[in-house]
């Protein structure tokens, strides 16, 4: 199975946390549904050219947050997650993302006022994209 997870080297963010965050995306997006079998480790290091060790580490990682399980002989899955746990993983993510966003702009000594501004161009510009 191809998993649509695409690396950028040039990106200051480790390659385990690259692949981890997409793969999350795609489980609670729904692209990946509940019972899917993911590729094994191996498969998919070779797929994304990486360490098997990296792989692991994301599968353990998702399988800790529930979001993965995985059945001894039989492979990986991604698992049962309901509609209030899509949810708050969800919201979970788009609020480190905000939180990152925020921080950057205390770094760049932006009142509350100008953030406010620049999330609500951001999101007209993404409604105006679709």
């Amino acid at each position: 199975m191809w998993i649509p997870i695409q690396i950028n080297d040039q990106s200051a963010e480790p390659l385990y946390y690259q692949i981890e965050v997409q793969l999350r995306a795609l489980i609670l997006s729904g692209q990946l549904m509940s019972g899917t079998l993911l590729p094994s480790i191996r498969e998919l290091a070779l797929q994304l050219k990486c360490s098997v060790i990296t792989i692991r580490r994301v599968y353990q990682d998702l399988e800790a947050e529930g979001l993965l399980r995985t059945k001894q002989g039989t492979g990986t899955f991604v698992a049962d997650v309901g509609e209030q746990a899509r949810d708050t993983h969800r919201l979970k993510a788009v609020e480190a993302a905000m939180d990152s966003a925020v921080e950057a702009g205390r770094r760049a000594n932006c009142t509350p006022e100008e953030l406010d501004q620049l999330y609500r161009e951001a999101v007209a510009r993404s409604q105006y994209k679709r």
